[in-house]
């Protein structure tokens, strides 16, 4: 009985080995073929300021990454429509890019320049007084004097 039961044991381990090798060879295989991530999610975001401008390649440099400037890019500065030109070193710069052909880095969007407009001060302007501060408001109306 126990020498069967060996048998049996090898046999499936040795068949389980068999057929298990290549499906796990495949997926493998399959990990080592996809595309990167950031093909699959969409544009991949940036921030920094910028280190240099190439205006004659269409480059610009943030970090240790250079970016490449194509006729499909959105360029602003200040909230308006902006050129390469007006990247200034020191500056900073946010956007996003997409990998292209021969791995450049393809500006999809960017802004040149502080951040304008948003919200300022991350609190209420002009609301209303916290009830923790001893004031109340009530909109029931004012009491009528008495005998009338």
């Amino acid at each position: 009985m126990k020498k069967t039961l060996l048998k049996i044991t090898t046999l499936t381990v040795l068949a389980a080995a068999v057929f298990g090798a290549p499906a796990l060879s495949r997926a493998a295989d399959a990990a080592t073929n996809a595309p990167a991530a950031s093909d699959q999610t969409g544009p991949t975001k940036f921030y920094g300021p910028v280190t240099a401008v190439d205006t004659n390649a269409m480059t610009f440099t943030v970090g240790d990454q250079t970016f490449t400037v194509t006729g499909e890019s959105q360029i602003t500065k200040s909230n308006k429509m902006a050129t390469l030109a007006d990247a200034v070193v020191g500056e900073p710069a946010r956007g996003s890019y997409v990998k292209g052909k021969g791995g450049r880095l393809e500006i999809t969007k960017v802004r040149f320049g502080k951040k304008i407009g948003g919200k300022a001060g991350g609190g209420k302007a002009g609301g209303k007084k916290n009830k923790a501060s001893g004031t109340t408001e009530t909109n029931a109306p004012a009491a009528a004097p008495e005998g009338q």
